[in-house]
């Protein structure tokens, strides 16, 4: 499970805190360092692993010592780089890539003099370029060190103190906070990620665009049809609205893509879909009353009376406006989104994860419904919003809209009322559905709106509908929504038999693939297991500490004193991993063990949970006698039989039509005290 992830990751930050803090002290540095600070999410990072102080997984000084003293190096390295090579290094690669940035940095240098040292120490872009100018520009040692030391002061805390108070929020949660805070390290990174994949795309995608679009445009004119001068038109880069065309496009195509991506993957069941569970599994283990109550709350402002009322007032609003192509394209975007989604759940007939008390064609999962409509909903307004508004004020209606439509779509999948292929699926669609709306809208001049009436209108329906809606459907949406989810039971004798066959049979990793087989299912306490193969001469496996991962770096290492890689089952990381030095080949080779917890318990008087295992050789190379490498061997026979001929209790049962080259397909099966 992901919760297991997300619990080994704190228990690691929590028995190395040091390496939280060199990391923030290298991330802090590498801010200051030009194109690197453009690059690595130094900032995101920071603030991310500061909720973690409430958790006590790491202490609030040192991480704020940590972040001044990187600060000050990396602005220091910088100066002292600029200062010793002069203009000439701003004629070297990387940093001659950058010459529009380089220009604005000077201006920016040239228009504060010494205090751009401290300013752009909070502004973007010019941060990592700043200290490098002012070695450039001869700034005096003892000035830049002054406001260098004076801004590294205020922005450590700056960045750290508002991650403090975000973990501390999330107490909230209970015995999830701790997973829930590394959570949201991984999702500012992530979402750190994704802005700048956007910004490459649309920085090498609108450019490529263009062109294609200027070689169609021109193939199209020689066509004497309605259709191709439609499309010269559209192309037209003399058109006011010819970059937000190619924009529109470019999403269009990328939405497009994902869309019938996913669209596979379900009818297909690939990797995909094997990740939705996983996913389900995690996310219900977070679950926690204040969490459920405020997503909730959340999934209820997209519900369909919502969307109706919402869809009605701004429909009525355009109407007494006459508005009447605007009005007009506004209900079909809606009424054709909610209908489109509702042939394709038809279609599909994917069962949600629990039942939710759904009935008719919303008893049906894939697209989420959610997702779709309000992805046409809210984005259709924002974009009526966005087209009235100067260009710096775009930006914030659309991260509002998108703000709310993602909080909603994952709302769906914190509820456990839809699988996370069907979140994605869904805000897909709806976004090729919008985009391609987009065009056609674009192709006629619209009449002129109100941009402050229409927002207003729409922000004022969304609050009185939705408040309603919360009011009215709360208590009820709580029960609907409540954790159901109880560990299946099986009789001992039942799963000893026949039972043991409902287990997987293949190790599952996060990307949704089949890996090695399941070799052994063990039914008991794990410590009695532990403690039966440790009198066998197998042991635990050194802990990932510095000094540790370091003998991989080692061409002469033992092979039972190297760290084991924890590879996850299906989400979850291994409960128990021991290794075993090879007899036959002592120094080249090792069998390694893992056991997984998966979601059954046998009823034999007491509960016994069930464990799932692999157990493969890790062969050893040694490249040049530089390092050592780690290949897990094809044979998946013989390190099964190692431990089989050493757990006299157990037995080998044959998994049907599960037979490859490199496994016979029998599984070893043991139980605590044979019972």
């Amino acid at each position: 499970m992901v919760t297991s992830f997300l619990s080994a990751v704190t228990a690691f930050i929590a028995a190395h805190p040091h390496l939280a803090y060199a990391a923030v002290l290298l991330l802090a540095l590498s801010e200051s360092i030009p194109v690197v600070g453009v690059i690595v999410p130094g900032t995101a990072v920071i603030v991310a692993l500061s909720a973690l102080v409430p958790t006590g997984v790491v202490t609030l000084w040192p991480l704020l010592a940590a972040a001044t003293a990187g600060a000050i190096i990396g602005d220091g390295l910088s100066f002292w780089i600029g200062y010793r090579y002069h203009r000439e290094i701003l004629n070297i690669w990387p940093l001659n890539r950058y010459p529009a940035l380089v220009a604005r940095s000077e201006a920016f240098f040239a228009r504060h003099g010494d205090k751009s040292v401290f300013l752009a120490r909070f502004t973007p872009g010019v941060r990592a370029f700043i200290p490098l100018l002012a070695g450039v520009l001869g700034m005096p040692a003892r000035r830049f060190y002054a406001a260098n030391v004076l801004s590294a002061l205020v922005w450590a805390p700056s960045h750290i103190l508002p991650g403090v108070l975000v973990g501390a929020s999330l107490s909230l949660f209970g015995s999830a906070t701790k997973p829930l805070a590394v959570l949201l390290v991984l999702l500012v990174v992530l979402i750190w990620a994704m802005i700048h994949i956007v910004r490459f795309a649309l920085y090498r995608g609108v450019p490529a665009l263009a062109v294609a679009a200027e070689r169609i445009r021109i193939q199209l004119g020689t066509h004497d049809s309605a259709w191709a001068r439609t499309i010269v038109n559209l192309l037209d880069p003399s058109r006011p609205d010819a970059r937000g065309l190619a924009l529109l496009a470019l999403l269009l195509v990328g939405a497009a893509w994902l869309f019938f991506g996913v669209l596979e993957d379900v009818v297909s069941g690939d990797p995909l879909v094997r990740v939705d569970a996983a996913i389900y599994r995690a996310l219900q283990n977070l679950r926690t009353a204040p969490g459920d109550g405020l997503m909730i709350a959340i999934t209820e402002l997209g519900d369909t009376i919502v969307v109706v009322a919402v869809t009605i007032i701004v429909f009525l609003w355009l109407a007494w406006k006459r508005a009447w192509r605007t009005a007009a394209y506004w209900l079909g975007a809606i009424a054709g989104a909610s209908a489109l989604n509702t042939a394709i759940k038809v279609a599909l007939h994917r069962a949600r994860p629990g039942e939710l008390f759904y009935t008719g064609s919303s008893a049906f999962s894939f697209p989420s419904g959610h997702s779709t409509v309000n992805v046409v909903l809210y984005g259709f307004l924002a974009f009526l919003i966005a087209r009235e508004l100067r260009v710096a004020l775009r930006f914030p209606i659309a991260f509002g809209a998108a703000s709310l439509v993602l909080l909603i779509a994952f709302s769906r999948l914190y509820l456990g009322a839809h699988w996370f292929s069907d979140v994605v699926g869904g805000l897909a669609f709806g976004t090729v559905w919008l985009t391609a709306l987009g065009f056609f809208y674009l192709r006629k001049l619209s009449e002129p709106l109100s941009a402050t009436g229409l927002m207003v209108v729409g922000c004022a329906a969304l609050a009185v509908a939705g408040g309603l809606n919360i009011y009215r459907h709360h208590a009820f949406d709580a029960e609907r929504y409540a954790v159901k989810f109880v560990t299946p039971t099986m009789p001992a004798d039942v799963w000893w038999t026949t039972g043991w066959q409902q287990l997987p049979a293949r190790r599952v990793d996060l990307t949704g693939e089949f890996e090695e087989p399941l070799t052994i299912q063990w039914a008991g306490d794990l410590t009695s297991f532990q403690a039966m193969l440790l009198r066998k001469g197998w042991r635990a496996p050194a802990s990932w500490s510095p000094l540790n991962a370091l003998t991989w770096l080692s061409a002469n290492a033992d092979p039972a004193a190297l760290p084991v890689v924890p590879r996850p089952a299906s989400g979850r990381l291994p409960s128990l991993t021991l290794v075993l030095p090879n007899g036959a080949v002592p120094r080249v080779s090792r069998l390694v063990l893992r056991l997984w917890a998966v979601d059954l318990e046998l009823a034999d008087g007491a509960s016994l949970p069930v464990w799932v295992g692999s157990i493969v050789e890790e062969r050893l190379d040694r490249p040049l006698s530089l390092f050592t490498l780690a290949w897990t061997q094809p044979d998946m026979n013989t390190s099964r039989d190692v431990v089989a001929s050493e757990l006299h209790a157990g037995r080998l049962a044959v998994r049907a039509d599960t037979a490859t080259a490199n496994w016979d397909g029998r599984i070893l099966l043991a139980r605590e005290n044979n019972r």
